[in-house]
């Protein structure tokens, strides 16, 4: 089985945005214009959606980051004027779908991949709010009703936005990490090619002109038509939609990706966290005590020591009993993943200025022997991933 990620303008809806978002903005501007003179609005829409895409902390969703920026610059407290966006989105947003193509190669590739056991998902940039993401797909002709998307992104549950590679890391965070080969499929060279690429994932370049256009970094990706998409993937082996997640900046998505992503489980189902799922294995709460405590106690105090010491002896540590010796069990798990979240950034402020020499640094691990400081990040990763898919199982 293979994950499709899908983008959706362009890829699976015509939509051209140059010519879709500033009549999107301008209609929403109209509706909004007893809240503000509309030239006003749509800067003040236009800075608060650039903090959106500049967002790199995990403690706030990209709505979270909106609102920040948004209301207070306009003067207005958002339940006073949500009655005004939501009669936006039922009223005036359905209109804009005249600016849209519906593409009936479209859905047959997406029905198709459903029909052979593959999975789909929706990996449109979530910089909207749900429902203007699923008036999109049912103008698409891919309604969220009638197909089983594995995701739909949207600003109310993510952190991060295209081309941050962190946006693909959380994608995956919030299914669980699949094991199966996981392909990217979009049109956009910088937003959908690069960004995926960057963390380490297979893409389809859907092109019209044969890759002449092809200005991004590396070799140009296997790419054609949406119609080439299915056959391109009979033809491929499974050593040819390779997974590596190993270069730093991928490591510092999933590094990224992992409190956004568990705040996001965590909200779906919150009376589920202190339930072990069977007695053996730990709950999604004492997950989160143990990622607490190794990133403050083990993992910081690791990657400060390579960093300022030559070659330094690293001792190994028993983490695993700490679960019974402190009592997870009878913690906050919500708290507990607050606490990861301030330790998870400090840990990430360390780690993201870094030279590529840095990265090479040495050390001498007591298990491993000789490592670097790059091979005990990826060690970290890989522990991140092992625990986020326990809490989505649990869950």
């Amino acid at each position: 089985m293979t994950l499709l990620l899908f983008d959706l303008d362009d890829t699976l809806l015509g939509n051209m945005t140059n010519t879709f978002v500033p009549v999107y903005m301008q209609t929403m501007a109209k509706r909004l214009q007893a809240v503000a003179d509309p030239a006003v609005f749509i800067r003040t829409l236009l800075a608060a959606i650039q903090e959106m895409t500049a967002n790199l902390d995990p403690v706030q969703t990209l709505e979270e980051k909106f609102d920040a920026a948004f209301y207070p610059a306009l003067g207005v407290v958002r339940k006073d004027v949500q009655g005004l966006f939501d009669a936006f989105y039922a009223d005036d947003f359905p209109g804009l779908r005249s600016l849209t193509q519906y593409k009936p190669e479209a859905v047959s590739v997406v029905q198709e991949v459903i029909d052979r056991g593959d999975q789909a998902a929706i990996a449109t940039n979530p910089l909207y709010p749900l429902t203007a993401i699923l008036q999109r797909l049912e103008w698409a002709g891919l309604s969220a009703e009638k197909i089983p998307f594995a995701l739909i992104p949207s600003y109310e549950t993510f952190h991060y936005s295209k081309p941050n590679p962190a946006f693909y890391a959380e994608f995956l965070a919030q299914l669980g990490w699949p094991k199966s080969p996981v392909v990217m499929v979009g049109n956009d060279i910088n937003l959908d090619i690069v960004g995926a690429r960057q963390l380490g994932l297979s893409v389809f370049w859907m092109t019209k002109d044969g890759a002449v256009s092809w200005d991004g970094q590396g070799a140009i990706p296997p790419h054609g038509e949406l119609s080439d998409l299915i056959p391109w993937m009979d033809a491929s082996t499974p050593g040819q939609i390779p997974t590596n997640f190993s270069s730093p900046v991928a490591l510092l998505a999933i590094l990224r990706s992992t409190p956004a992503a568990l705040a996001t489980l965590c909200r779906q189902k919150p009376l589920n966290l202190s339930k072990r799922p069977v007695p053996n294995e730990w709950s999604p709460s004492e997950v989160m005590c143990h990622l607490r405590d190794v990133d403050a106690e083990v993992n910081l105090w690791r990657l400060q020591k390579i960093i300022n010491e030559s070659n330094p002896f690293i001792p190994g540590q028993e983490t695993d009993q700490w679960a019974d010796a402190r009592q997870y069990c009878l913690q906050d798990g919500l708290q507990a993943l607050s606490d990861f979240t301030k330790e998870r950034k400090q840990l990430l402020k360390l780690l993201e200025n870094l030279s590529e020499a840095d990265w090479s640094r040495p050390a001498r691990h007591a298990i491993f022997g000789p490592t670097t400081l790059r091979e005990l990040v990826n060690i970290i990763a890989g522990h991140d991933i092992l625990h986020v898919q326990q809490v989505f199982k649990a869950l």
